[in-house]
Protein backbone atom coordinates (compact mmCIF):
# COMPACT_ATOMS: atom_id res chain seq x y z
CA UNK A 1 0.00 0.00 0.00
CA UNK A 2 1.32 3.51 -1.22
CA UNK A 3 0.43 6.12 1.59
CA UNK A 4 0.59 10.13 0.53
CA UNK A 5 0.54 12.19 3.01
CA UNK A 6 0.32 15.87 3.00
CA UNK A 7 2.17 17.68 5.19
CA UNK A 8 -0.76 20.26 6.12
CA UNK A 9 -2.18 16.88 8.06
CA UNK A 10 0.98 16.25 9.94
CA UNK A 11 1.37 20.11 10.94
CA UNK A 12 -2.73 19.31 12.28
CA UNK A 13 -1.44 16.26 14.61
CA UNK A 14 1.62 18.59 15.74
CA UNK A 15 -0.88 21.35 16.44
CA UNK A 16 -2.72 19.32 18.58
CA UNK A 17 -2.36 19.29 22.83
CA UNK A 18 -0.14 16.09 24.00
CA UNK A 19 -3.00 14.22 25.69
CA UNK A 20 -5.31 14.91 22.84
CA UNK A 21 -2.34 14.13 19.90
CA UNK A 22 -1.64 10.79 21.74
CA UNK A 23 -4.90 9.96 21.01
CA UNK A 24 -5.48 11.14 17.16
CA UNK A 25 -1.73 9.74 16.45
CA UNK A 26 -3.15 5.85 17.83
CA UNK A 27 -6.15 6.99 15.64
CA UNK A 28 -3.96 7.44 12.51
CA UNK A 29 -2.43 4.28 13.31
CA UNK A 30 -5.03 2.37 13.31
CA UNK A 31 -6.32 3.69 10.02
CA UNK A 32 -3.05 3.11 8.58
CA UNK A 33 -2.94 -0.59 10.20
CA UNK A 34 -5.95 -1.39 8.49
CA UNK A 35 -5.10 0.11 5.20
CA UNK A 36 -2.30 -2.00 5.20
CA UNK A 37 -4.09 -5.17 5.93
CA UNK A 38 -7.00 -4.51 3.05
CA UNK A 39 -6.62 -6.50 -0.19
CA UNK A 40 -7.03 -4.29 -3.10
CA UNK A 41 -5.98 -1.38 -1.31
CA UNK A 42 -3.00 0.19 -3.20
CA UNK A 43 -3.12 3.89 -2.58
CA UNK A 44 -3.95 5.99 0.98
CA UNK A 45 -4.05 9.60 0.74
CA UNK A 46 -3.50 11.45 3.59
CA UNK A 47 -4.65 15.30 3.32
CA UNK A 48 -6.77 17.74 5.16
CA UNK A 49 -10.53 17.88 4.95
CA UNK A 50 -12.50 20.62 6.56
CA UNK A 51 -8.96 21.29 8.03
CA UNK A 52 -9.42 17.84 9.89
CA UNK A 53 -6.85 15.23 8.69
CA UNK A 54 -8.55 12.73 6.16
CA UNK A 55 -7.83 9.67 4.78
CA UNK A 56 -9.18 8.56 0.75
CA UNK A 57 -8.88 5.70 -1.05
CA UNK A 58 -10.40 4.88 -4.66
CA UNK A 59 -13.36 2.42 -3.37
CA UNK A 60 -13.90 4.01 0.34
CA UNK A 61 -15.37 6.79 1.87
CA UNK A 62 -13.66 9.56 3.64
CA UNK A 63 -12.51 9.23 6.99
CA UNK A 64 -11.67 12.01 9.38
CA UNK A 65 -10.34 12.55 12.86
CA UNK A 66 -10.29 15.58 14.92
CA UNK A 67 -10.65 17.44 18.72
CA UNK A 68 -12.51 20.24 18.85
CA UNK A 69 -11.66 23.10 21.38
CA UNK A 70 -15.82 23.47 22.07
CA UNK A 71 -15.28 19.98 23.48
CA UNK A 72 -12.12 19.26 25.04
CA UNK A 73 -12.87 16.08 26.94
CA UNK A 74 -13.77 14.35 23.39
CA UNK A 75 -12.48 13.29 20.29
CA UNK A 76 -13.95 12.10 17.17
CA UNK A 77 -13.54 10.10 14.04
CA UNK A 78 -15.99 11.12 11.50
CA UNK A 79 -17.72 9.26 8.51
CA UNK A 80 -19.79 10.57 5.52
CA UNK A 81 -23.34 11.18 7.22
CA UNK A 82 -25.34 10.52 4.02
CA UNK A 83 -23.68 6.69 4.03
CA UNK A 84 -24.75 3.75 5.72
CA UNK A 85 -21.55 3.42 7.59
CA UNK A 86 -22.54 5.13 11.32
CA UNK A 87 -26.06 3.63 10.63
CA UNK A 88 -24.49 0.18 10.25
CA UNK A 89 -22.09 0.64 13.11
CA UNK A 90 -24.82 1.81 15.55
CA UNK A 91 -26.62 -1.84 14.59
CA UNK A 92 -23.11 -3.92 15.29
CA UNK A 93 -21.52 -2.20 18.17
CA UNK A 94 -24.55 0.00 19.86
CA UNK A 95 -22.71 -1.34 22.91
CA UNK A 96 -19.37 -0.58 22.62
CA UNK A 97 -19.63 3.24 20.89
CA UNK A 98 -20.60 6.45 21.84
CA UNK A 99 -22.22 8.18 18.37
CA UNK A 100 -22.56 11.61 17.17
CA UNK A 101 -26.09 11.34 14.52
CA UNK A 102 -24.82 9.52 11.54
CA UNK A 103 -21.61 11.23 11.30
CA UNK A 104 -19.14 10.08 14.16
CA UNK A 105 -17.62 7.72 16.61
CA UNK A 106 -17.19 9.62 19.43
CA UNK A 107 -14.53 9.00 22.51
CA UNK A 108 -13.85 10.67 25.29
CA UNK A 109 -10.08 11.86 26.24
CA UNK A 110 -9.76 8.72 28.71
CA UNK A 111 -11.78 6.17 27.12
CA UNK A 112 -10.28 2.81 26.04
CA UNK A 113 -10.67 2.31 22.66
CA UNK A 114 -12.26 -0.90 21.88
CA UNK A 115 -9.79 -1.59 18.76
CA UNK A 116 -10.68 -4.73 16.80
CA UNK A 117 -14.03 -3.05 16.53
CA UNK A 118 -12.60 -0.11 15.19
CA UNK A 119 -10.40 -1.19 13.28
CA UNK A 120 -13.79 -3.35 11.30
CA UNK A 121 -15.57 0.31 11.46
CA UNK A 122 -12.43 1.58 9.46
CA UNK A 123 -12.15 -1.22 7.30
CA UNK A 124 -15.75 -0.88 6.51
CA UNK A 125 -15.38 3.01 5.13
CA UNK A 126 -12.19 2.39 3.48
CA UNK A 127 -13.98 -0.57 1.22
CA UNK A 128 -17.31 1.73 1.08
CA UNK A 129 -18.13 1.78 -2.36
CA UNK A 130 -17.60 -1.92 -3.02
CA UNK A 131 -19.41 -3.28 -0.40
CA UNK A 132 -22.57 -0.81 0.50
CA UNK A 133 -25.05 -2.32 -1.41
CA UNK A 134 -24.63 -5.60 0.85
CA UNK A 135 -27.04 -6.00 4.12
CA UNK A 136 -24.84 -4.80 6.98
CA UNK A 137 -21.98 -3.72 4.22
CA UNK A 138 -21.25 -7.46 4.36
CA UNK A 139 -20.85 -7.65 8.09
CA UNK A 140 -21.91 -10.24 10.46
CA UNK A 141 -24.56 -9.25 12.93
Amino acid sequence: MKLTTDPKATAVFNNYPSTVQEKLLYLRTLVLKVAEELEGLEKLEETLKWGEPSYLTKYGSTVRMDWKVKKPDQFAIYFKCTSKLVPTFKLLYKDKFDFEGNRAIVFKIDDQIPEEELKHCISLALNYHKIKQLPLLGAKG
